[in-house]
């Protein structure tokens, strides 16, 4: 009876899981005796959300079993498989031992149930979920096809999933933390500039839409934009902006050959600028 619950309420991708475990025994264990799932691609854990989860636990108890293998490293341990939240947040609640689901698997097995539950319930961030996937095709041999036939996902999801990953460790940072999205991310991937332009769509509170209007032009190689110029450069930049109130950019090469650009916004700026250049040569 509690195996045919706990299947129906894990879902069609774990339930088949289940069906492949060596062993299965329920029991209760103490909370002291489990540990995290050293695969477990989930890091971050909402306090508001554990809070809630552990009042719950402390009126109705942990109505769902926490899965677990034994420890291959310490006798009468056990490492979670799926459950970590309940774990913690029965610690919260003050609860001395849990009920669990005793399996006998692998390695391999133990990264599918932790990715496959969490994906299917929408707790992992993008972050987390793509540096699952890696793991799975990274240590245990799986590619596109069979990811997207075992998670349930399309292979193109799996394979953007996966290019987010290309991105610098701040910009992961960015969408982890919420300050940037996975939409505005995409937008950013294969760009030498990416991280500048990342806090660029912060600062300015663009949307998805005006984010890749912004980094388009930088995909074009007609654009390029300078990471960094001489201190020198940019004291004379400073200086001719100072002096004629206008914009000024100047682009100064290797060689030392360059352009220097005026930006102006209407007649009479355009006016200033010619007068200036007449009136010095």
């Amino acid at each position: 009876m509690i195996e045919s619950t706990i299947k129906k309420g894990l879902g069609r991708g774990l339930s088949s899981l289940l069906g492949e475990a060596k062993k299965f025994e329920n029991t209760k264990l103490s909370i002291k005796d489990l540990s995290r799932n050293k695969f477990q691609p989930r890091k971050h854990f909402s306090k508001e959300s554990l809070e809630e989860l552990s009042n719950s636990i402390k009126e109705r108890g942990v109505i769902q079993p926490i899965l677990v293998r034994p420890d291959k490293n310490s006798n009468g341990k056990y490492e979670i498989i799926a459950g970590e939240r309940r774990w913690i947040a029965s610690q919260n609640a003050g609860l001395h031992e849990v009920p669990v689901i005793i399996f006998d698997i692998d390695d391999v097995k133990s990264l599918e149930f932790a990715i496959v539950e969490n994906v299917q319930r929408q707790n992992l961030n993008p972050i987390e979920e793509a540096q699952g996937y890696k793991r799975l095709i990274d240590q245990f041999n799986y590619n596109h096809d069979k990811l997207s036939q075992f998670i349930g996902k399309s292979r193109s999801y799996i394979a953007n999933s996966l290019r987010i990953l290309s991105l610098s460790d701040e910009i992961l940072s960015m969408i982890e933390k919420g300050h940037l999205s996975v939409g505005h991310a995409r937008t950013l991937i294969g760009l030498n500039n990416s991280l500048i332009l990342a806090k660029k769509i912060i600062e300015r509170k663009l949307s998805v839409r005006q984010a890749e209007q912004l980094t388009k032009q930088f995909k074009d190689k007609k654009f390029k934009l300078v990471n960094k110029k001489d201190p020198n450069i940019l004291d004379l930049q400073k200086t001719l902006e100072d002096k004629i109130g206008l914009n000024v950019s100047i682009n100064n090469k290797k060689n030392n050959t360059g352009t220097i650009s005026f930006e102006y916004r209407n007649l009479d700026q355009l006016d200033k600028i010619i007068n200036i250049i007449k009136n010095n040569y």
